[in-house]
């Protein structure tokens, strides 16, 4: 599938066309009841409550609202409202015409949304219940899976299923088979069962094998859920009576080779397949308690900036495949970039704080999985200071310009709370652990230095950043450095950018995106999966997959 047109992940619930939610006190009930012909892009129905980035796309902007316009809400159920059938995944007729970019961004943020499932819950008190009231197949039970408790209907005929590998020739790939075995702990044996059967399992087996948490007759199944529902939310700390703010839509300006929000600016060399984003700084004054933050609602800088970033990065990942190296700059003044962290941690308690950091993890965390090399230039003018320093940690690598003998003009960078675990990877360290690999006297080094403006070697001496240059070198140091990168082969230089991202320390997660890049770069482009007789290109067609049966 090629590009038709660029996808706009803005959405509001009343442009919705497969997702509803509505809200019931402390619970919030989610339904799935997807428009067969309301896909993103031409050339196949969405049948069977299929699913395609469109349907992803509201859900993540329904996941987003909740959180934030409607803090009374601490648990939320996840259901279909068709009958007899809760989701059968990814819609595979769109997978069978899809580009092959297309196909890893599409799973990627199929992923980061039900990642962001389980973040809401570890992390803010947002409990979800998966409302099973049908057959769910592949990535529907994915997004069972990615709820704390899944309750099936016993009808008996409802199953859960990870049918991919008898069907299609592929893995169970976007978190299904990691969450069966690190989440749910199904037994080795049992899960090859389950992986390798079309039928699935069903009624009590399911909570035998800890495919599900419980079971329900028709008659009980409501009454069931909602028990599962309540007791949960009575474990979230999210206030029963506070006023939540409404997520206005994120106003940008859309160029030819620019991307323009209020506090980031996206400029695009489509000739070196670069793109620079920078991100600004709040100016004016700013909020200092919950009254003057709950007025400025969703204005409020670290709220608005990181909603904008977020969007930054997935028009881009998604609308300019092409473009291979963001470089990542920041501009304004520091103290103020400080002064809106001190204010987070003093609030950090308060639900809307707590989300507002939540969504700032979520979308560093997006910026770090993404399969484009990531470079950091700090110069005169930079803010790379407590949440912002962030940036330059995610970048692959981070430059200093040094500027000796101009004093008012050098850069700095300037280290506070916020990097040192507050906004970690997704594999839950902080990116300073990760520089260090949890090395304890790099860490205390850096530590101390919390609060200090350091210069360029200072930053380099503490190995906070790649090099320190000074502006001799500057210009022709950076130049050669993109164009090398610009000339190598992107499959490499993503393999080796998401090996060296997350060495050492692995978790659920970090295993879901390695299966994930295995899964897509190479069994998806196997003929077994995608040749002329391959079991994705056949599905549907009533003919008979044709595999190449050695072992490679």
């Amino acid at each position: 599938m090629q590009q038709q047109s660029l996808v706009d992940y803005r959405t509001e619930p009343s442009q919705y066309r497969h997702w509803s939610f509505e809200v019931d006190g402390p619970v919030a009930r989610m339904k799935l009841d997807i428009a067969e012909d309301g896909g993103i892009r031409p050339g196949y129905k969405l049948k069977l409550n299929s699913y395609d980035l469109g349907v992803d796309i509201e859900l993540h902007d329904a996941l987003n609202r909740i959180r934030f316009e409607h803090p009374e809400v601490k648990s939320v159920i996840v259901t279909s409202g068709k009958e007899r059938i809760f989701c059968s995944g990814a819609n595979i007729f769109m997978l069978g015409v899809s580009s092959h970019a297309w196909k890893v961004n599409f799973c990627k943020f199929t992923n980061e949304t039900r990642n962001g499932i389980e973040d809401s819950s570890r992390h803010d008190g947002l409990k979800f219940v998966a409302a099973v009231n049908g057959a769910c197949a592949g990535g529907g039970y994915e997004l069972a899976l990615a709820c704390d408790e899944i309750v099936l209907i016993d009808d008996r005929s409802s199953s859960v299923s990870l049918p991919e590998v008898p069907l299609l020739g592929v893995l169970p790939g976007t978190g299904g088979l990691t969450r069966v075995t690190d989440k749910r702990h199904v037994r080795h044996d049992l899960a090859d069962i389950f992986c390798t059967s079309v039928e699935g399992v069903r009624g009590q087996r399911a909570v035998d094998w800890r495919l599900v948490d419980a079971v329900a007759k028709p008659a009980q199944f409501a009454a069931t859920v909602e028990q599962h529902a309540q007791k949960l939310a009575a474990t979230s700390q999210r206030p029963a009576s506070a006023k939540g703010i409404a997520l206005t839509r994120i106003e940008r300006e859309l160029g030819d080779a620019s991307l323009g929000y209020r506090h980031v600016a996206v400029e695009i060399d489509r000739a070196k397949r670069s793109a620079t984003v920078t991100v600004r700084a709040p100016q004016g004054p700013q909020p200092g308690d919950i009254d003057a933050i709950a007025q400025a609602g969703a204005a409020w800088w670290p709220l608005a900036m990181g909603r904008e970033l977020d969007d930054a990065i997935l028009h881009l990942r998604t609308n300019e495949p092409d473009i291979g190296t963001w470089i990542l700059r920041t501009e304004g003044d520091a103290a103020a970039v400080l002064a809106a962290d001190q204010v987070l941690l003093a609030h950090r308690d308060h639900w809307l704080v707590r989300e507002t950091i939540g969504l700032l993890r979520r979308t560093l965390a997006r910026l770090d999985v993404s399969s484009r090399s990531l470079f950091a230039l700090i110069e005169p003018g930079s803010c790379f200071a407590g949440v912002l320093a962030e940036l330059a940690f995610c970048a692959d690598r981070a430059y200093m310009l040094v500027l000796p003998d101009e004093p008012g003009r050098q850069p700095t960078l300037v280290l506070d709370e916020f990097n040192f675990g507050l906004l970690p990877l997704v594999n839950d360290q902080s990116r300073l652990q990760r520089r260090f690999y949890e090395e304890a006297a790099p860490l205390e080094a850096a530590r101390a230095a919390v609060g200090r403006a350091l210069d360029g070697d200072a930053a380099q001496q503490l190995g906070l950043v790649t090099a320190a240059l000074d502006d001799i070198d500057w210009e022709d140091e950076i130049r050669i450095a993109i164009e090398e990168r610009a000339a190598m082969s992107p499959d490499a230089l993503t393999g080796l950018e998401a090996n060296l991202r997350f060495a050492g320390k692995e978790n659920m997660v970090t295993r879901i995106f390695g299966r994930l890049s295995a899964w897509q770069n190479w069994i998806f482009n196997r003929p077994n999966a995608v040749g002329e007789k391959g079991a994705l290109k056949l599905y549907g067609t009533g003919q008979k997959a044709g595999f190449d049966f050695n072992r490679v």
